[in-house]
């Protein structure tokens, strides 16, 4: 190559490197002085707050929409984007919410530093400062991530809550994470509710004996039944945490149900029978640092990379128009 093509090239390069945004590793604090004097993390704070007030329930929502993006090709925001193949379509995802939170977070902080913020460090941030107001005590995450290009039904392959211990683990290995991460992680069944048609089976036709699971308590499995009629149409809501004076709290209350067989989900039950888990999930009821450890955790899951190449988006709910 000539030095004149030389030159041409590596001006060319300089040039691409200033036009995209330059993502390096994750990292605490990455939008300091990014935005000017405007603290990035400051103002998604203060709209949690203000959403925070008017809807505690937000709370799981967001630790679901979390866990949704991050479980499925990385957290690249691709659970956010529209379209009648995405990630939204997928049966597991049908139920997830917390679009609009999202959605108002990046209005305000597009506003303010317009392509600098992704969606999926929006998601993140949200997170961290929900489980902060729900009393679960405030983590410091990392940031830097790029949304995602690729968002498709047929990609969403979630734990679910008739899993066994075993198979949980197993789906948790795969993305890297060990069986007290994931005790740790199903530890969000804090907060947030589950429908009766998930549960159905539970409190009448365990495993297809036609009786209740023995593993729940009777009593619990009386007081369901009343919320939960056999041929019912409606489709109720059922609070994960039983104890209704920390339902709304990220505690460590939901180890405490379990061991009183008052676990609502066949995965949560288990974590306090299976040999795998019920040695770990005793530790985390008698826990003084829960929050320390759910804070690791969801840090640890905010770590899966989505997949590159990605872009900071414009709107979360659309990937980026070809310039």
């Amino acid at each position: 190559m000539s030095r004149g093509g030389r030159l041409a090239l590596a001006l060319g390069l300089v040039l691409s490197t200033l036009a995209a945004p330059c993502f390096a590793a994750l990292q605490v604090g990455y939008y300091k002085n990014k935005c000017g004097l405007v603290d990035v993390e400051s103002v998604v704070s203060t709209i949690m707050a203000s959403r925070f007030a008017k809807d505690p329930s937000i709370v799981a929502a967001l630790l679901r929409l979390q866990f949704h993006d991050c479980f499925v090709m990385g957290c690249d925001a691709s659970i956010l984007i529209d379209g009648t193949s995405a990630e939204k379509t997928a049966g597991p995802n049908f139920s997830v919410r917390g679009y609009d939170i999202i959605d108002a977070v990046k209005a305000v902080v597009e506003a303010i530093c317009p392509g600098v913020v992704s969606c999926a460090d929006i998601i993140v941030m949200a997170t961290r400062d929900a489980v902060a107001l729900a009393k679960g005590g405030k983590y410091s995450v990392q940031s830097g991530r790029l949304d995602g290009k690729v968002s498709l039904a047929q990609n969403v392959n979630l734990p679910g809550s008739s899993m066994t211990v075993s198979q949980a683990a197993a789906a948790f290995a795969q993305k890297g994470f060990t069986i007290s991460d994931m005790v740790v992680l199903l530890g969000g069944h804090t907060v947030g509710v589950t429908h009766c048609s998930f549960i159905q089976d539970r409190l009448y036709n365990f495993n297809g004996l036609g009786k209740p699971d023995p593993t729940m308590d009777p009593k619990l499995v009386a007081a369901l039944r009343l919320r939960c009629p056999k041929f019912s149409t409606v489709n109720n809501p059922v609070n994960l945490d039983q104890n209704a004076s920390s339902a709304l709290i990220v505690d460590n209350s939901f180890y405490k149900q379990i061991f009183l067989r008052r676990g609502i989900l066949q995965i949560d039950q288990e974590l306090a029978v299976d040999k795998l888990s019920k040695s770990l999930a005793m530790t985390l009821a008698n826990a003084t640092d829960f929050s320390a450890q759910f804070g690791r955790a969801m840090v640890k899951l905010g770590t899966l990379q989505g997949r590159l190449p990605g872009e900071v988006r414009k709107s979360c709910r659309a990937v980026n128009k070809p310039r």
